[in-house]
């Protein structure tokens, strides 16, 4: 079937005859931070390509750490990893130069809550591939806050891109209302689509068979070390990677160490209370050392145990996601991973990714809690406790928000199909790539 495009190509060079050679491919995102959520999506953008362009498709990945990436992705002929240095400008310049497609993958593409330079390594990826008449495809991504500078980057910048595919109606929105006139199409997540290896079945109980009552999971993030700056030099333990470094002051730290109490107290109350244990979720590395503060804090820490994601693969920690008996999360991905088992949630938010999937599932007027609300905690543990004690609240909403989320995400694929025919690659027959997926 033909999926309707609100697109075309924008030179003679896009509707040039099929290429029958080997495209070679860029997938640009988030990728070596040991993030669960990018290497869930990573991993299911190059099933995609795959799929549409075939096995032969020379894909590359650029990453700062090459290391961490090597856990979950298999480098090969047609696989290729590309380190760059954190002032990535001209590196990235040339291997944008040296692709046929490039593909913005990563879910925050246009926000600058981790920091602006995340974000200017995206525009600068798509102004080099427009200036050099390379195809360029937003791929299932997100908009969030911005200051007034970004926002006209992003109008002037993100402008030029061939095809935005965003992962939620609002962020849509949010493009067209800052002025950015690119063509725009909303789906849904792709992390949707990530299938987790079946070798990682009841990893839970394998790994932790003393929590047989039952866990609770919290996807904590230290809300105090956001965003990166760049600065020449600053105190090493809070060096993100040079030069760009974690925002901290005395107030900041003082706020952190409170924000491990308040979870030290909720871990504790799901212990004492509800007779659970108490999975402290690192979703990204950096995460790990708020779990492990947590922790320590902890009237039982016997009772919880930390999951990183340093250790834990994106199927493992899926795994672990779709096992809990309720997650408190306020990470995005750790939300929608857990969507397909049904697992009753609360948000506690800092962005609009959270608020804005919460709004898609019906969710967000209970159980979304902003982090800055000074009643936050209190409401949490209300929330909490309902959950726990009517895990069945939740359910109808999340099946059919997962279900049509999973819709939603699978159609990335088929506007993916779309893009690149319309930009004269070979496509693999429809027919063909179901019936190997069927296999």
């Amino acid at each position: 079937m033909k999926i309707p495009t609100l697109w075309e190509p924008r030179s003679q060079m896009h509707s040039s005859p099929t290429k029958p050679r080997t495209p070679r491919v860029m997938l640009l995102g988030y990728n070596g931070a040991n993030n669960t959520g990018a290497e869930a999506l990573l991993l299911a953008d190059i099933e995609d390509v795959r799929a549409v362009l075939g096995p032969e498709a020379i894909i590359t990945v650029p990453t700062l750490n090459p290391q961490n990436l090597r856990r979950y992705v298999q480098e090969g002929p047609n696989l290729r990893l590309a380190k760059f240095p954190s002032l990535f400008f001209p590196e990235l310049r040339r291997l944008v130069r040296q692709q046929e497609l490039v593909i913005l993958v990563e879910g925050s593409s246009y926000m600058d809550t981790w920091g602006s330079a995340l974000l200017w390594a995206f525009l600068w990826a798509t102004r080099c591939a427009h200036n050099a008449h390379v195809p360029c495809l937003a791929y299932a991504v997100d908009a969030g806050q911005l200051s007034a500078r970004n926002q006209f980057l992003i109008r002037r910048e993100a402008s030029k891109t061939d095809l935005i595919v965003t992962r939620s109606a609002a962020a849509a929105q949010r493009l067209r209302f800052w002025g950015v006139h690119a063509p725009i199409e909303s789906t849904a997540d792709n992390a949707f689509t990530f299938r987790p290896s079946d070798a990682d079945a009841r990893l839970l109980q394998r790994e932790w068979p003393e929590a047989a009552s039952g866990v609770v999971g919290l996807a904590v993030v230290d809300f105090f070390l956001w965003p990166v700056v760049m600065r020449p030099w600053g105190r090493t333990e809070d060096c993100y990677r040079w030069p760009y470094y974690f925002s901290r002051s005395q107030d900041r730290r003082r706020a952190s160490l409170e924000l491990a109490q308040n979870y030290a107290n909720l871990a504790d109350l799901i212990v004492e209370e509800h007779g659970r244990s108490v999975a402290l979720l690192g979703m990204e590395q950096v995460d790990e050392s708020l779990a492990t503060a947590i922790q320590q804090r902890m009237h039982h820490p016997e009772k919880a145990r930390v999951f990183s994601s340093r250790v834990y693969d994106a199927s493992q920690m899926t795994v672990l996601l779709r096992g809990l008996d309720l997650l408190v999360t306020s990470r995005y991905h750790a939300s929608v991973l857990s969507l397909a088992a049904a697992v009753p949630q609360v948000a506690v938010g800092h962005d609009l990714r959270l608020l804005s999937l919460y709004c898609e599932l019906d969710l967000a007027d209970e159980y979304f809690l902003d982090r800055c609300s000074p009643s936050v905690f209190e409401s949490l543990r209300d929330r909490v406790d309902r959950l726990l004690r009517e895990p069945g609240l939740q359910q109808p909403k999340l099946r059919q928000g997962h279900e049509e989320h999973l819709h939603s995400a699978q159609r990335n694929r088929q506007l993916l199909r779309s893009f690149a025919a319309s930009r004269g690659f070979v496509t693999t027959p429809v027919l063909a790539e179901k019936a190997e997926v069927a296999a």
